[in-house]
Order: structure tokens, then C-alpha cells, then sequence
């Protein structure tokens, strides 16, 4: 029996297998509105076999946004398409997620394909960014933030609050916090982008204070019943990871110990200095290994997007769930293209019925139903 292919339940919430889509910034939004792109793009996603899809990194508030194109739940009017695009998730027969986050000292910031770099301040389609410290990240985002004040501390965590109780509005059922990849909240964890003398600085218990908050705050209006998970950067590969690692998982002991049900465990990018050494399945051991020093399960992505290098890690107990991206965008349906190259389950188990109903039916000469 396949590993990867078994069901795992969260809360009261079960996955089919252990395959899920991460998130994937679409840059296709006007002012956070999601529209005709996103529907069929996550449609199409959830019809493939994946067991859960998360809805790419959504902004709390208008300066949370990473691009003018990302997509956001900062007002009551942006629930009605989320709405449709979660119903449409799970009548494909997946479990609806989504992420949120405030992108920090990264916002601001042109499309991929238009520079991946700061707006100038010159131009109308930019805005000022907020960080814990006034330090610029660097590179192509030289734009130096505002240091948050207490009460803009406040004013951003009651706008994931509120961001949350409106993704529960709009139907979906798993929740990602965006605590990682040199955004805002992995910003106030990082040495290097966090200098405050305050109580949200120095100390490793201050630097993840806000984090901390943010998770509390956020389970309170967030459904026990239903999962709370954060993905969270816990290497940075820039030579400190001897400390730094050690820190994140005791942050991430304390979000378990207060209702935090998964680990998405990350990389920081908090830095222009990392040199992550990509490669086939390279986090892979890093995430077995958060998942044996936290005690939570975990779920990770990062080259892991061969189904046999995908069932090891489930099968070997490094991750809980696989997440895969790339090769979801080339094939919607690659959870079932894994499934035939396991040799595992029919058509009729893994894609809609009108799908499965035609590929066991209907044969080639010599070919099997899956061809």
C-alpha cells in the first residue's frame, strides 16, 4: 500500500491522500479582488486528485499585498469570491485552504515577469512599506521601511484576525498563517531584519513575540474543529543556522503548546546572503527533522515532485503531507499521473467521475485505461 496515498485527518478535517497544492502567487488580482483567472485556475487544481488546495498568500490589509496583483481579505466585499472559489475547491473533492499574510518589507514590489523589484516611490502603483526595524532587505528591494510602532503592531494583528473570520466566511476550512520567506512575521524572528530594543526585539523570546501574538490571536476566532497551521522558515543557510534552527522549533513548540495544528516548514529568506543548496528533494531530511524536535506534523514542499521520492518521505516519517507546485501548474492532474507511477488506485478513486467514468472505460489497442 502506498504511503502517500493513505487519508490523514487534522481536527475534523480528512484529506484523501497525502498530496496538497501550496500556495502560488497568480499576480492576477485588482485591488485584492480575485476574479475569473483564480476560479478556473483552482478549479482545474482541486480536479487533479490533490487532497487539499491552499489558496496563494492573501494580504491582510492593502500594504500587506507583495504586488498590486496579489489577491487580499482586508474588506467584507472580497469574501463573495473567495466564496466561489472555495465551494468550487471542495466540490472537486478537495479540502479548501488559504493563506495569509503581510508581505512586510518585501510589499510593494513589481510582478515576477515586471522586475520581481520595489515600485519606485515615483510611481502611483506603489506604497510604503512596514518592517520591525528601518532596514532595507537589499538587492532589487532597496526600499527602506517604517519601523512599526506599537500601534501599528496592533493594527496589523487584528488584520489577520479579521482576515481570518472572512476566509471562514468564504467557506474554507484549512488556514495558513504566512509566517515565513523574509515577510513580515519572519522579519521580526530574523536577527538580521529585526534590531527593535523593545519587547519585540532582541531576545529569542521577543523576536517571536509577535508571531506568537499573532497565532494566539488569530486561534481565538479561528474554529478549534477546524486546522491552524503556519508555514514558518526555520533554516536560512547563511551560516547560522546552529542557532537559528534551534530557536525556530522552540517557537514552534509554543504555537503547538497554544492550538497551532501543523508546521509548514519553510526556508527564511530573510536575507540576500542565503545560499540554499537546491536540489531533488533537498529540505525533505530538514523537514523530518522539525517534525521529530517540534512534535507536530509537518508538511513541506521544495523539489519534492518525484512520486517515489514524494512516498519516502511519507512513508520514512519526514513529512505528514507532500506539498507539490510546480508540476501541479504543468499538470493539474499530476496527483493522478503519481498515482498510476505508484501503481496505485483507478481513475474512478483519484479524478471526478466524468473524468474516471471515461479513463477506465475507454482503451487503446494494447493500452491499459490509464494511457
Amino acid at each position: 500500500m502506498s504511503a502517500l496515498f493513505t487519508s490523514f485527518t487534522l481536527k475534523d478535517v480528512t484529506l484523501r491522500n497525502r498530496i496538497a497544492i501550496p500556495p502560488m502567487c497568480q499576480y492576477q488580482a485588482r485591488e485584492g479582488y480575485v476574479n475569473e483567472w483564480h476560479l478556473a485556475h483552482y478549479t482545474g487544481l482541486a480536479r487533479g486528485g490533490a487532497s487539499l488546495v491552499i489558496v496563494e498568500a492573501t494580504g491582510v490589509s492593502p500594504e500587506g499585498r507583495i504586488t498590486p496583483g496579489c489577491t487580499g481579505l482586508w474588506e467584507d466585499g472580497q469574501i463573495e469570491g473567495m466564496a466561489r472559489i472555495a465551494a468550487a475547491i471542495r466540490a472537486a473533492g478537495a479540502v479548501p485552504g488559504i493563506q495569509i499574510g503581510h508581505a512586510g518589507r518585501k510589499a510593494s514590489a513589481n510582478k515576477p515577469w515586471e522586475g520581481d523589484d520595489h515600485i519606485p516611490d515615483s510611481d502611483r502603483r506603489g506604497w510604503p512599506t512596514l518592517a520591525p526595524s528601518a532596514i532595507a532587505f537589499g538587492g532589487g528591494l532597496p526600499k527602506v521601511p517604517a519601523a512599526m510602532t506599537l500601534d501599528d503592531i496592533a493594527r496589523v494583528q487584528a488584520d489577520f484576525v479579521a482576515a481570518a473570520k472572512r476566509a471562514l466566511a468564504a467557506g474554507f476550512q484549512w488556514l495558513e498563517l504566512h509566517f515565513a520567506h523574509g515577510y513580515l512575521a519572519q522579519s521580526f524572528f530574523s536577527p538580521a531584519a529585526n534590531q527593535r530594543t523593545d519587547r519585540y526585539g532582541g531576545s529569542v523570546e521577543n523576536r517571536g513575540r509577535f508571531l506568537l501574538e499573532t497565532q494566539q490571536a488569530v486561534r481565538a476566532v479561528w474554529p478549534e474543529h477546524l486546522p491552524l497551521t503556519a508555514r514558518f522558515g526555520v533554516v536560512e543557510y547563511d551560516g547560522h543556522d546552529d542557532t537559528f534552527y534551534p530557536e525556530a522549533v522552540e517557537l514552534i513548540r509554543k504555537m503547538g503548546d497554544n492550538g497551532l495544528d501543523l508546521i509548514d516548514a519553510s526556508i527564511g529568506f530573510s536575507t540576500a546572503n542565503g545560499k540554499t543548496p537546491w536540489g531533488p528533494g533537498f529540505f525533505a531530511p530538514v523537514a523530518g527533522r522539525v517534525r521529530r524536535d517540534s512534535g507536530l506534523p509537518v508538511a513541506a514542499s521544495w523539489c519534492i515532485d518525484d512520486p517515489h521520492m514524494a512516498e519516502r518521505a511519507v512513508a520514512e516519517g519526514q513529512l505528514d503531507l507532500v506539498l507539490i507546485a510546480r508540476a501541479h501548474l504543468a499538470n493539474p492532474h499530476y496527483t493522478y499521473q503519481m498515482a498510476l507511477d505508484l501503481g496505485v488506485q483507478t481513475p474512478t478513486e483519484v479524478l471526478p467521475v466524468s473524468y474516471g467514468y471515461w479513463l477506465s472505460r475507454y482503451r487503446g489497442p494494447g493500452k491499459g485505461a490509464a494511457q
